[in-house]
């Protein structure tokens, strides 16, 4: 049992959950969060508060930001405001398939250095940006990078609401995308029409995944659609399933009415179960 607090480098931004450690900072509170370029500023959306789950893997917050920190801060979202605009207009004048999706910067030893910046960007295709890179090195005079992103990636990077109406899964919570098949959504009965099943991203919507296994659980035991069953009500024919009320609907011999059953009143496996024990 131990602390957690939750952090965003930017407003409505994916959420990092951190050990306060020592501090307790507030909500709206600027910290110094440990990153693989050194501390960087985020503001605190979630106090710390005490969890029941092990806290010894999560990442310590460094401090509480002072008037220098936010002022490299600020100085670090210039240049990333001055790289993206930068880019922008150079891939115009270079007539490039690109499109930027975000940019990065790492400030130098010194507050003033040079710095690296990294630009993230979609296109259809591979592209030679060789002479991009050079123009942008000589206009933000610091070594540039440029890193192709996936479909998935792009959408994770820019956020965004989902048909769902909430933020994107892959921008908040997912950590990693796992893969979703067409026949994820043919097992839970779902249009296979693209524009209802994929997400910002163009792909295939990673909630798919989510309740997949229910289904798969409820189809193995479950009997299929036309099979003849025995039921409280009466012998029938399976006419439909419900996954999430964990029933299947039977069209009944005596009178043709439909019929909403259990699962477990249908299943083989649990009528042969009573009629052993039941007395």
């Amino acid at each position: 049992m131990g602390m957690l607090c939750a952090v965003s480098f930017n407003r409505y931004g994916r959420l990092y959950y951190l050990d306060p450690g020592e501090f307790r900072p507030q909500v709206g509170d600027r910290v110094l969060v440990p990153t693989d370029d050194g501390p960087e500023v985020a503001e605190c959306v979630w106090a710390p508060q005490w969890v029941s789950e092990d806290t010894d893997g999560f990442p310590k917050i460094v401090g509480l930001a002072d008037e220098e920190d936010l002022r490299r801060d600020e100085l670090l979202r210039k240049r990333k405001a001055e790289a993206k605009v930068a880019s922008k207009r150079l891939i115009r004048e270079h007539g490039l398939p690109m499109k930027v999706v975000a940019v990065d910067h790492v400030l130098g030893a010194e507050s003033g250095g040079s710095g690296r910046t990294t630009i993230y960007f979609t296109a259809p295709h591979r592209v030679d940006f060789r002479a991009l890179v050079r123009d942008l090195g000589a206009t933000l005079h610091c070594r540039v990078e440029l890193r192709q992103l996936s479909a998935r990636d792009s959408a994770r990077v820019q956020g965004g609401i989902g048909s769902c109406g909430r933020d994107l899964c892959c921008a908040t919570f997912l950590n990693d995308f796992e893969p979703v098949t067409i026949r994820m959504a043919k097992d839970q009965d779902l249009p296979l029409n693209p524009l209802r099943i994929s997400g910002a991203c163009g792909r295939l919507m990673c909630c798919l995944k989510y309740e997949h296994p229910l289904y798969q659980r409820f189809h193995e035991s479950a009997p299929a659609v036309g099979s003849r069953v025995s039921t409280p009500a009466g012998e029938g024919k399976v006419v439909g399933h419900s996954v999430p009320k964990d029933s299947v609907t039977v069209r009944l011999d005596a009178d043709g009415s439909r019929s909403m059953c259990s699962r477990a009143d249908v299943c083989g496996s649990r009528q042969a179960h009573d009629q052993h024990y039941t007395p």
